[in-house]
């Protein structure tokens, strides 16, 4: 009996053993892989590119004041509608000691040379009238009193100028006035009520009362990467979206594509602005951040394949077509010639690919 339980002990131990290696030989084998059967089919593919941006008036005109001063009053805030020629704020005049004292001394001269041109004038009045004197000479000096008494007045307005900036002669149309010099939609005041202001010149750009814009005519002002600048076209058909709007979609035109580039962190980009329609800028604001969607290139009902099908070595593509699926799945190597991709399917331009062409997929499992 005990020889018996130690003759069953070793065959078990035998079995254990012979099945130990028959496992290990089994996951030894390569196992075969089954892979999903595709089909080349049909396609639209458009390559598409996305321009970051915003949108902006495209005259966006800088108001500012004819005469330096501290603004007394303003008239609009941002919103506003203003005309050309509206008036947007006014300026009280600081004068510098040195013209006003200057304008004071003209004063002066012009009355003592009008008193002089009275007493002279009057002098040959009486001689004229008693014939002791030449007509002649009582008309010079007449027009002479005349001179005397105009540059009397010029003297006193310059004097009014310097001092309150407005002139007697055309008081409405007073440096100290500041007038809108377009019509639009005033998009910012970036003064205050008693802010000091300087007057555009030679060495300064003078300060701004008001930015005035025309909110009908905008531009979307992006910029392209070199690499696909001159894929674009002036004329070409672009979509916006802005970030603002969910779901907005807004046609627009490529009219100008800067002819030189900038530095952009190291890469070079090229200026693209594109005009949208009237109708569809009486949705926007100025300043939204919007992007520009373009198609670059496009091919219609072309026979296509996933480009996850396919392999590239250096400039050749390839695709692997089922030959065999009995008793296991068979391919072999097939060369072909690739147009226009949108990165998910690439077209097929040539080689021996048809629609009914079994290519090699992703794998399903392995057997």
């Amino acid at each position: 009996m005990k020889k018996f339980f130690k003759i069953l002990l070793w065959v078990v131990a035998g079995i254990i053993v012979l099945g130990t290696f028959f496992f290990l030989y089994k996951n030894s084998q390569k196992q075969a892989e089954v892979y999903e059967i595709v089909y080349p089919s049909t396609q639209n593919i458009e390559r598409t590119t996305v321009l970051t941006g915003k949108i902006e008036p495209r005259d966006e005109i800088d108001i500012k004041p004819q005469i330096s001063g501290i603004i007394s009053e303003i008239k609009v805030e941002a919103g506003d509608h203003v005309n050309f020629g509206d008036v947007i704020a006014k300026i009280k005049v600081i004068p510098e000691e040195a013209q006003l004292s200057s304008a004071k001394s003209r004063v002066s001269v012009a009355e003592i040379s009008l008193a002089e041109a009275k007493q002279t004038f009057e002098r040959t009045r009486q001689l004229y009238e008693k014939r002791y004197e030449s007509r002649e000479k009582f008309e010079t000096d007449q027009a002479a009193l005349r001179r005397a008494q105009e540059e009397l007045e010029q003297a006193r307005d310059q004097l009014n100028i310097v001092r309150e900036g407005v002139s007697a002669a055309n008081a409405q149309g007073s440096n100290t006035l500041v007038r809108s010099t377009v019509t639009g939609i005033v998009l910012e005041v970036p003064v205050k009520v008693g802010s000091s202001v300087i007057q555009a010149n030679t060495f300064n750009d003078g300060t701004t009362i008001a930015k005035v814009a025309d909110m009908n005519d905008l531009i979307f002002r992006g910029k392209v990467d070199e690499t696909e600048v001159d894929l674009l076209k002036e004329g070409m058909s672009v979509d916006i979206s802005v970030g603002a709007i969910a779901g907005s979609s807004y046609p627009a035109v490529i009219e100008k594509i800067a002819p030189m580039a900038t530095d952009d962190n190291g890469t070079n980009t090229f200026e693209v602005k594109a005009s949208l329609s009237p109708e569809e800028s009486v949705h926007l604001r100025a300043g939204y951040s919007a992007n520009a969607n373009i198609v670059l290139e496009k091919a219609d009902n072309v026979l296509a394949v996933s480009e996850s099908v396919v392999e590239y070595e250096g400039d050749k593509s390839y695709v692997y077509v089922l030959t065999d699926s009995v008793p296991a799945q068979k391919f072999v190597k097939r060369e072909f010639k690739t147009g226009l991709s949108d990165g998910i399917v690439v077209e097929v331009k040539s080689g021996d690919i048809n629609l009914k062409t079994p290519l090699r997929g992703n794998i399903v499992e392995n057997k």
